[in-house]
């Protein structure tokens, strides 16, 4: 099963797509109930989407302030210059910080779009000084504390 683009996913698909994107923890049983398969061919379903790469993984979402890490910045990044080499030097340096949550290569005016997650001011400032600040052909860096989350959704609308 190669599926190429979202219109390439039949209805069962995207039904057992939504399905588990809501609650991954069901049981095979009770997914095919949901999507009006038996189990087999449910479970053959999704064996072929994992296989095609249009399920990544499987992974539990943990609430950040339940594990001490209640601050949220997003941080605009522009480099010095735009040429390959330091687009991907950026993104390799940053790869292996477990504060980057994510990592965004933007148009406009800002390079690259960060959000980082820590525990307080204090060691925000500790990852902007003793990392962010380390890379190579940063040229500016712009810092946005959230004062809360609005929407959180995991699930595509699919």
């Amino acid at each position: 099963m190669t599926v190429s683009a979202k219109t390439d996913l039949s209805q069962v698909d995207r039904r057992i797509l939504r399905a588990l994107q809501e609650d991954g923890r069901m049981t095979i049983q009770a997914l095919a109930d949901r999507v009006g398969l038996s189990a087999s061919p449910c479970l053959r379903r999704i064996r072929q989407m994992e296989q095609a790469g249009i399920i990544s993984g499987y992974s539990a979402v943990v609430e950040q302030r339940s594990v001490g890490l209640p601050v949220s910045v997003f941080i605009s990044i522009k480099l010095e210059r735009q040429r390959a080499e330091e687009l991907d030097r950026f993104g390799e340096a940053i790869a292996g910080w477990p504060e980057v949550m994510e990592c965004y290569l933007m148009t406009g005016q800002f390079d690259f779009l960060l959000r980082v997650v820590c525990a307080d001011l204090a060691a925000y400032e500790q990852f902007l000084r003793q990392k962010l600040t380390q890379v190579a052909g940063v040229s500016s860096i712009e810092s946005s504390f959230s004062l809360g989350q609005v929407k959180f959704s995991r699930v595509l609308p699919i």
